[in-house]
């Protein structure tokens, strides 16, 4: 809805769009509880909208120049409620078409992937600050500075061509990608997986795929390596909600169309010769998705991959990533010993999983009172309820192998 009006508008006021879409939301609280759902809520919801947009425009001054032109394409819009809606393909249009605004070059580039979460995904401050490590003032300073760059470049609602194209698609993928993440592990709330941010951006990324000016190898690898990861989502939760780890979920859960679906853009990224963070983490994934049981997986071939992935991102968090592979080779010690290895260690330290792989290799070497510790700071860590149970479980298991309460700062 945002990204239609905003084409109408003009990016310069993409504020009001986004004003006219919460009002529109707003009316929907105070109305559908008292006359009920109406028969196609999308439709209704775009309407009002757009009912709530011409209002506006009538009314402002800014707009009497343009309000002959703005009117009659809104006009010429469909009016009828469920011919709202059966216009996907455009409106899928303009969802890229915003995509690639928010991303352009004269944004700031720690800003674009910010922008399109907040406008195309409707995340909140405060979810984009977690997606990002940082504050929510860090993230609320992101935005407005993207807003008002964009008022000032009069940016066109557009998909580019050429260089300019290109330039764009960091950051297209980057939005895309931690679109996708915070949909399959939750940075808060009561849920592990939000399956709906998921969809939507496996959605968002096929448009992507689908479109002349998307059909790139690094878009196929980010849509394989989405399917793939996504394909698992049914087994990674118990049914009360619980967490399961990968050795114990039930692969006759995983979704064998979507891995098939993940396989085939995956052999479609194999086109040129470039090779992208997106095709070592698709990578990655198929090794999981291949193995029939926990055993058989080819963790040669996943640490292979997180040393290539290295080169890309020196992150801490990829290197603790591969010191986990690399565990599951030569034993947890030696995943210790990696870990410790990593350069900017300490920036772990307030990272809720670094604590949980430590305590995990503490446990295996049967160095419990150590192992507590990291769990139980895990658990101070940890935001989502299934993640909070899973490590309080962990502590529990302590305790119990050695007969008593652990001492645990």
């Amino acid at each position: 809805m945002v990204a239609t009006l905003t084409g109408i508008f003009g990016v310069e006021h993409l504020t009001l769009a986004e004003d006219v879409v919460q009002e529109a939301l707003a009316r929907a609280l105070q109305t559908w509880p008292f006359y009920g759902v109406p028969k196609n809520p999308p439709a209704w919801l775009m309407q009002t909208a757009r009912h709530r947009a011409l209002d506006v425009v009538r009314r402002q001054k800014n707009f009497r120049a343009k309000e002959t032109e703005i009117v009659r394409v809104m006009d010429r819009q469909v009016s009828a409620p469920d011919e709202l809606v059966s216009a996907e393909e455009e409106m899928g249009d303009d969802r890229l078409r915003m995509l690639f605004v928010c991303c352009h070059p004269q944004i700031p580039a720690d800003a674009q992937a910010a922008l399109a979460l907040k406008t195309l995904c409707g995340f909140g401050v405060t979810e984009i600050a977690r997606a990002f490590l940082t504050t929510d003032a860090a993230i609320a300073k992101r935005l407005t500075r993207a807003k008002q760059k964009i008022a000032e470049a009069k940016i066109p609602f557009e998909i580019p061509s050429g260089k300019e194209l290109s330039q764009r698609f960091d950051g297209v993928w980057q939005s895309l990608y931690l679109l996708f993440n915070e949909g399959y592990k939750a940075s808060a709330g009561d849920q592990l997986i939000r399956e709906d941010i998921c969809a939507e951006a496996i959605r968002l990324a096929e448009l992507l795929a689908k479109h002349p000016a998307g059909n790139r190898p690094q878009t196929h690898a980010l849509l394989s390596l989405m399917l793939l990861n996504a394909a698992r989502t049914p087994a990674r939760v118990d049914d009360e909600g619980n967490l399961l780890r990968l050795r114990e979920q039930d692969r006759t859960k995983w979704g064998q169309p979507m891995i098939a679906r993940g396989l085939f853009h995956l052999a479609q990224s194999a086109a040129g010769g470039e090779i992208s963070e997106y095709h070592l983490q698709a990578g990655i994934a198929a090794c999981h998705c291949a193995a029939k049981d926990y055993a058989s997986t080819d963790w040669q071939q996943i640490l292979s991959l997180y040393d290539q992935m290295l080169a890309f991102d020196d992150s801490p968090v990829v290197a603790l990533n591969r010191a986990v592979a690399l565990a599951e080779l030569r034993g947890p010690q030696a995943g210790i010993d990696a870990v410790n290895a990593i350069p900017d260690l300490k920036s772990l330290e307030s990272y809720y999983l670094f604590h949980a792989v430590m305590g995990d290799f503490e446990w295996q070497l049967n160095r419990l009172p150590i192992a507590a510790a990291h769990f139980q700071r895990a658990l101070q860590l940890a935001e989502i309820k299934s993640e909070q149970a899973f490590l309080a479980k962990r502590l529990r298991e302590c305790e119990r192998e050695t007969g008593e309460p652990l001492p645990v700062k």
